[in-house]
Parts: structure tokens; C-alpha cells; sequence
């Protein structure tokens, strides 16, 4: 298993609906990646340039090929990833703010 730091510019007008989508628990039963994904939207962060981030782990090659297909690139555009020890991509965008609020305290 492979943990990235991903970076992604969210479409315009678009979050609400993933964010309905997240709330919804449609994305979490999605397999085999619904459970990761949902964690790491739920607790994506924004950097002041508009860029979304977010740990994420992964099993694919080419990384989130799947979860890209299925639910990402309908979401965000410029999606990049960097590979991170677990746990040290939280750690670097922990003081940013969430990219979804509502799911602060979930």
C-alpha cells in the first residue's frame, strides 16, 4: 500500500454536489476504495491558492487510477500526487483550512 499527498483544483460549482455525494454514503460503498476516498474528501484541506489537498491511500498503478475514474476527475481538475509516509501528508496540511467544513466534527 502506497500513501500520496494529492493536490487538485476543484471544478467550479461542483463541491456541494461531491459534498451531498460524501454525506450521502454513496461514495463509501463504492469498492475497493470508497472507505479511503470518503476519509480523505471528508478531511481535504484548502491551500490559499484554491488548490485542493488531501492524504490519500492507494493500491493502483498509476496511483487513483480508480478512484480518478469513478468519482475524481468529475470533481477536480490538475490532479497531482506525491508520495508521502502515512500520516505525514495530514500532517503537513493539518493547519489549512477544510475544503469541506461540514465535516469537521463527523
Amino acid at each position: 500500500m502506497a500513501f500520496y499527498l494529492v493536490t487538485a483544483v476543484p471544478k467550479p460549482g461542483l463541491m456541494k454536489e461531491l459534498s451531498g455525494r460524501l454525506a450521502g454514503k454513496e461514495i463509501v460503498a463504492m469498492k475497493p476504495f470508497g472507505r479511503s476516498l470518503t476519509y480523505s474528501l471528508r478531511n481535504a484541506r484548502m491551500q490559499t491558492d484554491g488548490v485542493a489537498v488531501w492524504e490519500e491511500e492507494d493500491y493502483c498503478r498509476p496511483p487513483l487510477a480508480q478512484e480518478r475514474e469513478a468519482v475524481l476527475d468529475s470533481y477536480f481538475s490538475d490532479l497531482s500526487v506525491e508520495p508521502v509516509k502515512e500520516g505525514a501528508g495530514w500532517l503537513k496540511i493539518d493547519a489549512l483550512p477544510r475544503l469541506f467544513p461540514e465535516f469537521a466534527d463527523a
